[in-house]
């Protein structure tokens, strides 16, 4: 209960009454026209839309697994090299835990799973999801800028510059952090306790120790993130629509730079709300609110539904596992 009535839970409720009020009643939406939008739904479209959405975990999987492997190069004996399929399951799973807790819990749960399933340091597991997530928004920011250099070109759509900017300064701020990982780990091992100078130890050394073989790892990044531009197009086919080909590519960006604010679990009502504005800028206010919320029954319900069978099947099987052990014990 305590957990439920925190301040920062109770901040995060009020932050999604608020959009969800300004989505409501600050825009002019025919709720009906929208409601026909989407019984439009053309149910083959949105299929290869789900089929398209679900391949990216593959590739977020199979990047993940590169940098654990990076982290873990110099182990004597070497830690056993995990499958595309299981890193690609925890991706999944932790993508689940972040669409129904706050704080972002998913990436310190896709930590802690790996970490126990291959009795690695929980630490410098931590590291390499942070690398991933660096590299993730990075990808974010550098393709955001590929979607306002073809609106500019194009010239029908006037690009949200301000969304560039601030994509700018997170850039800038993750290059900082990098940096200033790098340059006071000697006064930061001088001067924490022994126990904690142990946990950044290997910490900085799995997030420092990732970034290796970079092309491979950054063109799985690309690919995940096509994926995803692929989501879009194919909902948007599914409900007829057609989008400029620089919003298509923009809009999928904002909406993970908008979902990695942790305001509300999954940017529930951040991203609804900025979506469906972001597509204003071409569609009517009732077809862009239709695209947004077929979009976000993939992104966020879908992940809901199938990574909750995916939470509950492992920690099933966890309970078989140490009921299994119990027994020849």
């Amino acid at each position: 209960m305590r957990r439920l009535l925190s301040p920062q839970t109770a901040i995060s409720l009020v932050v999604l009454a608020g959009l969800l009020v300004l989505l409501l009643t600050n825009f002019d939406i025919e709720w009906s026209a929208t409601w026909d939008h989407m019984r439009s739904l053309n149910p083959w479209w949105y299929a290869l839309a789900f089929v398209v959405y679900y391949s990216s975990f593959i590739f977020r999987g199979a990047r993940w697994r590169i940098l654990l492997m990076n982290a873990a190069a110099g182990d004597d004996p070497p830690t056993p090299a995990p499958s595309v399929i299981y890193c690609a399951r925890i991706v999944h799973m932790s993508w689940f835990a972040n669409t129904v807790t706050f704080f972002r819990v998913g990436d310190a749960f896709r930590a802690f799973a790996y970490s126990e399933d291959f009795h690695a340091s929980f630490p410098r597991t931590v590291g390499t999801v942070l690398a991933d997530r660096l590299i993730d928004l990075t990808l974010v920011i550098l393709i955001m800028v590929l979607g306002i250099s073809i609106l500019l070109l194009q010239g029908d759509v006037d690009p949200p510059l301000l969304l560039v900017a601030v994509a700018a300064a997170l850039l800038g701020l993750i290059v900082a952090g990098l940096v200033g990982m790098f340059v006071a780990r000697r006064w930061m091992l001088r001067w924490l306790p022994a126990r904690l100078a142990h946990f950044y130890e290997r910490f900085h050394e799995g997030t420092m120790g990732s970034f290796g073989r970079f092309p491979l790892v950054f063109a799985l990044g690309v690919l995940g993130w096509v994926a995803e531009i692929g989501r879009l197009f194919f909902v948007v086919q599914a409900l007829g629509v057609s989008v400029a080909v620089g919003l298509l590519v923009f809009v999928p960006m904002a909406n993970g730079l908008l979902s990695a604010v942790p305001l509300t679990p999954g940017g529930l009502g951040v991203v609804e709300t900025g979506v469906s504005g972001l597509l204003q800028l071409e569609l009517t206010v009732e077809l862009a609110v239709a695209v947004a919320l077929v979009d976000r029954s993939l992104t966020y319900l879908s992940v809901v539904f199938t990574g909750g069978i995916s939470f509950a099947l492992r920690q099933l099987g966890g309970k078989r596992r140490a009921a299994a052990d119990a027994g020849t014990a």
